[in-house]
């Protein structure tokens, strides 16, 4: 019988190290998470894998090493697109080295989300990714060393779990820097709740740039939110548009989700966008460059959040003792119309 009529039940572990051309105690070794197998060859196992169609039998090696080979990525709001790239940049790399991942909805709760990590210190999922805020994260910062996980997007570095994310300090500066450059010097923000790092090291980004273009904000043009959807962004923008003195010319928002709110707010006050006031977002969610006008953002690369978060995860369960650095990613200012 050919590989070509062959099932993947079918298709031994002795056949994935002919088609590698490795031992299959090597095929083994990549199988089961070891570090003694140099890259290339991990690789050329992996390759050899996925095109053979060969499945673990997960029952069987989950007896023998006490491993899930399940990932936790637990995500604060379902309804954001700005985590769906994330995620499927998680699950990508999870599948490439043989784990699944499981989806945990947390709403931001730290209850819940010590209950999730329970499933780590059960030996239920191996290991876990945290896009949860910073102040969620630290109550469970004292188990950093002995429970393996990563924060994503949202991290301390003074917490001593690895990380993942952008310098949102630069980049609200760079967003604001753009909208000066366009002659603007009455700039609103409008950021979400301070219980995310993000959102002061952004409000930060800010208050600098305007500071060191010698503008004073007005305080009533910033709106701090607790949510970060469409609606949101449109109730405040129709704040913004009731402001009789100083009204602002151009609006940066935290997210793309509140910026496109912010759009159906200005035009539903008569008010044209860039034309009457600009607006500039944060994050270029795929729905960003479709609107009318295509939306002015800072592009996180959020896929690649995912697939290095995951890698860094891989890299702690492989070596329980080596040092996982925490990871900065470049972001990139994406020029439309809209500012």
């Amino acid at each position: 019988m050919t590989d070509s009529f062959r099932t993947a039940d079918e298709i031994s572990i002795s056949d994935v190290a002919l088609k590698a051309g490795v031992s299959v105690a090597t095929v083994s070794r990549v199988l089961n998470g070891h570090t003694n197998v140099r890259e290339p060859t991990r690789d050329k196992v992996l390759a050899a894998v996925a095109a053979s169609g060969y499945r673990v039998n997960e029952l069987a090696r989950n007896l023998r090493t006490a491993e899930s080979r399940m990932l936790l990525t637990m995500v604060p709001d379902f309804g954001n697109p700005f985590y769906a790239a994330i995620v499927r940049g998680i699950d990508s790399v999870a599948r490439q080295n043989g784990y699944f991942m499981l989806l945990c909805d947390t709403g931001a709760d730290p209850g819940r989300e010590r209950s999730y990590f329970d499933l780590l210190r059960g030996r239920r999922a191996d290991g876990a990714i945290c896009l949860d805020p910073a102040a969620v994260q630290q109550a469970l910062a004292e188990e950093a060393a002995t429970l393996p996980w990563v924060a994503c997007c949202e991290f301390d570095p003074a917490a001593g779990v690895p990380y993942v994310g952008i310098d949102n300090f630069q980049a609200a500066g760079d967003a604001v820097r753009h909208l000066l450059s366009r002659g603007h010097r009455k700039i609103a923000l409008i950021n979400s709740g301070h219980g995310y790092l993000y959102s002061r090291q952004r409000a930060e980004g800010y208050r600098d740039a305007l500071s060191a273009a010698g503008v004073d904000a007005d305080p009533a043009w910033h709106i701090d939110l607790d949510t970060l959807d469409y609606a949101a962004g449109e109730s405040a923008a129709r704040k913004l548009t009731r402001l009789r003195r100083n009204r602002p010319t151009a609006v940066f928002a935290v997210s793309d989700t509140l910026a496109i709110g912010v759009i159906n707010g200005l035009r539903g006050a008569g008010l044209r966008v860039p034309d009457d006031m600009a607006v500039m977002g944060f994050d270029d969610i795929a729905v960003a460059a479709q609107i009318d006008p295509p939306l002015t953002t800072v592009a996180q690369p959020m896929r690649e959040l995912g697939e290095t978060a995951a890698r860094l995860l891989l890299k702690r369960l492989r070596e329980p003792n080596a040092h996982v650095p925490g990871v900065l990613l470049p972001h990139k200012l994406m020029i439309r119309r809209s500012a």
